[in-house]
């Protein structure tokens, strides 16, 4: 098989995680965990994927180990499968490196760690990644494999694999990575920057991958589009957020057809605060919670997101009442003194609020001001390092 086919292939994949991680929320409708279980039963089936069926239902965790029902009959034929074809690779690296050449042996290595990836055995599948790299002539199937390796880091949720396998895969793009490979690493490492909730990086490679994304074997495109939206609406300032996520061709061309994404972020930029924080709760619900990446982030996102919506209303206003906040975000004069408070008093957001009047006054220092202060804090440590290169003179 070729290099440039073989890294089109959702192996392992990841989707299966994503399903058996549907089973593991309590609050997921019945309907969807029985959806999730089927595909997911299917998925091992298909890739003869015992190692991955044996490590949830043997789990010494009860809870992981309650989401399939054991099968020792589907267990046992899947492992006959594998040993089979293992086997069969096997016996076909050892004629070849008997009456063929490194290429044919080659090509088989790479076909053995692709397997072992895909039925789920991570150790097995590291090991024969690293020899199947080792013996890799070419800096194209080295780096292909070096992809490969990132996701079963992924897969496995092991960020140790993960993070040294993409600093493997920069060094190998410095060395002459193609265009396409050298893009498929950036939404690699921009995915990974998400699962570590830095936002920031991770939509700015997301960004710049977005016109010529071609990693579907790592995660469907209108799944890349949710991400890049919701990355990058976290991050970008408002101009940035029109000219680049609102506007943008890719965005506009399957935005629609992604739950809640239009309203969210045209809501933000349109200062539709109400609009606003509904779509935020549904998007929670439909995006962040039941996403394997993002759910251990969830909880976090929507409150940097809420202190987004307070700063860009109060960035208008010198001040502003308790109720005028709380109707314009269509919730209560309560929950907003909360909120408030809570991000005051924690530095997040620059205001005083005044309960007797019931007004939130903005707290920003004037261009003059924060000029004049920045002047001395420059001057005082120009000062310092003069003093500083004195003394050593002396």
């Amino acid at each position: 098989m070729a290099d440039d086919e073989s890294s089109l292939l959702p192996v392992p994949n990841l989707g299966l995680q994503q399903k058996l991680f549907l089973l593991t929320r309590p609050s997921a409708p019945h309907a969807d965990k029985e959806e999730a279980r089927t595909a997911l039963l299917k998925g091992i089936e298909d890739d003869e994927m015992a190692p991955y069926y044996a490590s949830i239902v043997n789990s010494p965790d009860a809870a992981v180990a309650a989401l399939l029902k054991r099968d020792a009959a589907l267990l046992k034929r899947l492992e006959e499968k594998n040993e089979e074809a293992l086997r069969l690779m096997d016996e076909s690296i050892k004629k070849n490196e008997e009456e063929e050449g490194e290429s044919e042996v080659n090509a088989v290595l790479r076909q053995k760690a692709s397997y072992l990836a895909k039925i789920g055995d991570k150790t097995r599948a590291l090991e024969a990644h690293r020899i199947a790299i080792e013996k890799a002539a070419g800096l194209g199937s080295r780096l292909d494999l070096t992809l490969a390796m990132i996701r079963i880091g992924l897969f496995h949720g092991d960020p140790e694999v993960t993070v040294s396998s993409i600093a493997k895969a920069k060094l190998l793009v410095e060395e002459g990575g193609d265009w396409d490979r050298r893009n498929r690493l950036k939404v690699y490492e921009g995915l990974h920057l998400l699962s570590i909730r830095d936002f920031k990086r991770g939509g700015e490679l997301f960004l710049d991958a977005l016109s010529t994304f071609t990693a579907t074997e790592l995660l469907e495109y209108n799944d890349f589009i949710t991400l890049t939206v919701l990355s990058n609406i976290l991050s970008l300032p408002r101009t940035e957020l029109k000219k680049k996520i609102i506007d943008s061709p890719e965005v506009l061309q399957v935005v629609d057809d992604i739950p809640h994404l239009r309203t969210y972020v045209t809501s933000l930029y349109a200062c539709e605060y109400a609009t606003f924080f509904q779509a935020l709760a549904e998007v929670e619900q439909t995006h962040l919670l039941p996403s394997r990446l993002l759910a251990p982030h969830a909880r976090y996102y929507v409150r940097e997101m809420r202190i987004i919506g307070y700063a860009q209303l109060l960035e208008s206003y010198r001040s502003l009442t308790l109720d005028n906040m709380a109707q314009a975000f269509g919730v209560s004069s309560n929950f907003i003194d909360a909120e408030l408070s809570r991000f005051i008093a924690s530095g997040r957001l620059p205001a005083v609020i005044d309960r007797v009047a019931g007004v939130v006054e903005t707290r920003r220092p004037d261009f003059l001001s924060g000029s004049y202060g920045k002047l001395l804090k420059d001057g005082d440590l120009l000062l310092n390092s003069l003093q500083r290169l004195s003394r050593t003179v002396l």
